[in-house]
């Protein structure tokens, strides 16, 4: 007869440790995390530009699988750009950010060469060699969070003071700021500043300069929506749809409301993959900007908080690499590269569910587009590369691949015995 004293006790290891606590502190666990949210996140992306643009792929006169095939063949791409990246040591990297950033900042400029610019929603922010197009502003981004790395992890200890801080990272994220900017590409143009801004508060810049470089951002970020008021634009308009009564539901707010009409519709379940109503050219850059209120539609609330999740994971993956790993450039090129694809996602989602107004910015890894994904993946893959690199990471991934050999290898002699 069993004999009950109380609540059980939680389950320990010999050392005192609850289980769970002890696999969380493991030196792979940033490893694992990295690898499984950012392929989670590729697969459902597929699905979803699958799902949300067999419409208007047919009513343009192509094939129904035409947008997905295209994102995957972006994604075959990536995939061993991203391998390639998980390997490559730290020290290639910091030789590549100087080159990287010249060859970047040359790729911008072209936005403003008529030979090879192309504008897309009002944006001036691609460039064609033919039938290739791409936009370097996604380039920017990841040689940017490289160099930033390069440049103020070198001098780390000595970025108490304004000069130091100051030169060269200020000039150099600038140069690349403006050029975006000059294309008009706002939303961009927010993404690298969060970028740049992650970079120099892990560095440890001195507080009053990031007061002061926020307060310079915010001056020119009003300067450019008043700027576009008075010479026509609509991104006052934008702003008055989100914040204030919508009342041009055929013009301004017609994105917008049609994003919220989506979410609106899928409730807590969705109506179910591949039944959008949305879809059907009713919400424009359905499998792109606004593939987040095409999930909310058909997969409900349980579909959009998997999607949030997915990305606080990464979120939470990267801080961890921020913290654990000794190299200074690490920890900054880390954050940088969080606040980038996080703060893009987040932002995103903000504009899809009407918290902030729209500004263009796709949804990483989920929406249609080739330059994104594929930059996307190869700042990813090097971040995959310096978890591995954790203190205790290479030797603990050594050791279950040997184990995971060993035991194919008793497998196989297993079979051969029969």
């Amino acid at each position: 007869m069993a004999v009950t004293t109380g609540p059980r006790a939680p389950r320990t290891d010999r050392g005192g440790q609850r289980p769970w606590l002890g696999q969380w502190n493991s030196s792979v666990t940033s490893y694992y995390l990295l690898v499984g949210a950012s392929g989670l996140l590729l697969v459902f992306g597929l699905v979803m530009v699958l799902s949300s643009s067999t419409v208007t792929s047919i009513a343009d006169g192509e094939s129904p699988y035409a947008e997905f095939l295209r994102q995957g063949q972006f994604v075959l791409l990536g995939l061993p750009v991203m391998l390639v990246a998980t390997r490559l040591p730290v020290r290639v990297y910091k030789a590549l950010a100087w080159p990287g950033l010249f060859v970047a900042v040359a790729l911008q400029s072209l936005t403003f060469v008529p030979a090879f610019a192309l504008s897309k929603g009002g944006n001036t922010g691609w460039i064609g060699f033919g039938s290739f197009t791409m936009q370097p502003a996604e380039v920017g981004k990841l040689v940017l969070a490289v160099w930033l790395g390069t440049v103020l992890g070198r001098k780390h200890h000595l970025l108490g003071s304004w000069k130091h801080a100051f030169l060269p990272a200020v000039p150099g994220a600038g140069l690349l700021l403006v050029l975006v900017l000059g294309g008009r590409d706002l939303g961009t143009a927010m993404i690298v500043a969060a970028l740049v801004a992650g970079a120099f508060w892990v560095a440890g810049a001195p507080a009053k300069m990031l007061a002061v470089l926020g307060g310079s951002a915010a001056t020119v970020v009003l300067y450019l929506f008043l700027f576009s008021a008075s010479h026509g634009g609509n991104r006052l308009n934008r702003i008055s749809a989100a914040y204030g009564e919508c009342t041009d539901v055929q013009g301004t707010c017609y994105q917008a409301l049609h994003g919220m009409y989506g979410l609106g519709t899928g409730g807590l379940f969705g109506v179910g993959l591949g039944a959008s109503r949305e879809k059907w050219k009713y919400l424009p850059e359905a499998h792109n900007d606004f593939v987040y209120a095409i999930i909310g539609e058909e997969l409900g609330l349980f579909g959009t908080l998997m999607v949030l999740m997915l990305f606080v994971v990464l979120g939470v993956a990267m801080s961890r690499v921020v913290r654990r790993h000794p190299d200074p450039f690490v920890k900054v090129t880390t954050a940088a590269v969080g606040c980038w694809v996080v703060g893009q996602a987040f932002l995103n989602i903000g504009v899809v569910i009407g918290v902030l107004p729209v500004i263009g910015v796709p949804l990483p890894l989920v929406s249609a587009g080739g330059s994104a994904l594929v930059t996307t993946m190869a700042a990813l893959g090097m971040v995959i590369s310096f978890a591995r690199t954790e203190p205790g990471a290479e030797q603990a991934l050594a050791a279950r691949g040997s184990a995971v050999r060993r035991s194919l290898a008793v497998v196989g002699r297993g079979r051969g015995r029969r």
